[in-house]
């Protein structure tokens, strides 16, 4: 969430920043309900004020054996209108807190404007597309029965896949390396998190409101199933007071993603590029705030050594202000080559959030020169999208016979298999 003291104080400007995001703040709106607000909680207060002042003169009265019957009739009324405006002001404060939880975070200064993804930024390339002597077969060619997408709609419907045997293999050994290279070359934590959370947490980590079509939830009970395990780990943090020595905190974080994926119906229906059920490694940083954006590089980093390791073509991006996600002050896409496509495609996506996150779950260290709790940054990256890892995989290392050939890097977890 935004810091409502800055609002409160330009509405104008945020709303500018916002529009440039695609979002419109109703100034205006905001104003007169400020407004009210004000006025409500000064006469909120009066009668409080009030209502003491004759609950302490019904006590004197007693005392001194006077006639209490209209003081007690004062101090019934007052309270009747103090539970009135009560009332009233907490009917604005939520209307209010519905208008601030909706406002996506501000872009930071170095955001390139841009009104889609077609305006973001390419900043680097690494590797050279492969060049094949033969027309170069996508994933659901190369994966034959052991991608098994009937199967799969049998059992749940569109948008589902069957790995067996090798591809199976060769999803989980993308898995293990990288979980293994965060953990023992890059610094993180490993943790092991539930996929299914309240809505407490997901409002926490910005996916709701924005998020609610997208989102799978459990009947009968408040949980939801994870879009992301940002969520679960970012929550780790949610209404916690840090020591600032503790601070960089860096998790990482094997999980699969549930998503409904709502408004792409149409787009990339083909294969596994796009579906319900995905699995992720996901990097999570909670940092001190003048440590976030070396940090983001840092992380950007630790998801393009996956990729280098793996000899996979790739570019990295800027993404634009209209282009970021709803809490997101900067992010850059990794976008990986697939040859079967003849494009590059999103494999990893790596942002700031600042203390938009840490404010909505009240994350914060304790500082150490004032030790007052500040709000943490929070960051996080794909390292890597697992299901789109293998189909880069599949797809790079093909040969002309439709055989796909193992990453050296890969071949301790593959149990001696070089060749699918």
């Amino acid at each position: 969430m935004l810091e409502i003291k800055l609002i409160r104080e330009d509405a104008d400007k945020i709303a500018t920043q916002l529009a440039a995001r695609g979002f419109t703040l109703d100034v205006e709106a905001l104003k007169n309900l400020e407004a009210k607000r004000k006025t409500i909680q000064v006469e909120t207060q009066k009668l409080q004020s009030e209502r003491n002042q004759r609950s302490k003169a019904v006590g004197l009265a007693k005392t001194a054996g006077l006639d209490i019957e209209p003081l007690l009739a004062d101090v019934a009324r007052l309270g009747t209108d103090l539970k009135t405006a009560e009332v009233a002001l907490e009917e604005i404060q939520q209307a209010l807190h519905t208008i601030y939880a909706a406002c996506p975070n501000l872009p930071h200064a170095s955001v390139p404007y841009g009104q889609s993804e077609e305006d973001n930024i390419e900043i680097r390339r690494w590797g050279t597309p492969g060049s094949f002597e033969f027309t170069p077969k996508d994933h659901v060619e190369l994966g034959g029965i052991h991608m098994d997408f009937e199967s799969a709609t049998r059992l749940s419907g569109a948008r589902f896949v069957v790995l067996h045997k090798k591809i199976a293999r060769l999803h989980r050994a993308l898995t293990q390396f990288m979980l293994d290279r965060h953990s023992e070359h890059h610094g993180y934590h490993e943790v092991y998190t539930p996929y299914l959370v309240s809505a407490e947490c997901l409002y926490g980590t910005g996916q709701l409101p924005k998020m609610q079509d997208d989102l799978f939830t459990v009947a009968d009970t408040d949980l939801y199933l994870i879009p992301t395990s940002e969520t679960s780990v970012t929550n780790l943090v949610r209404d916690q007071i840090i020591d600032s020595e503790q601070l960089p905190l860096k998790y990482v974080c094997h999980s699969p993603c549930f998503r409904k994926e709502a408004g792409t119906y149409g787009k990339d229906m083909r294969g596994m590029l796009r579906q319900h059920q995905f699995d992720k490694v996901e990097m999570v940083q909670i940092v001190a705030p003048e440590g976030s954006y070396q940090a983001l590089e840092e992380m950007v980093g630790h998801a393009e050594t996956i990729l280098q390791l793996l000899k996979l073509p790739y570019r990295v991006l800027t993404l634009c202000t209209k282009d970021m996600g709803f809490a997101a002050a900067k992010t850059y896409d990794l976008e990986v080559w697939l040859p079967g496509q003849d494009r590059y495609r999103e494999i990893s996506s790596c942002s700031n959030t600042e203390s938009f996150q840490a404010r909505r779950m009240q994350a914060r260290f304790r500082h150490p020169e004032t030790h007052k709790p500040e709000y943490v940054h929070t960051l996080n990256g794909s390292g890597l999208a697992i299901g789109r890892t293998l189909i880069a995989v599949m797809e790079n290392y093909q040969d002309a016979k439709g055989r796909i050939h193992i990453p050296e890097v890969l071949l301790p977890y593959m149990g001696g298999i070089t060749v699918i």
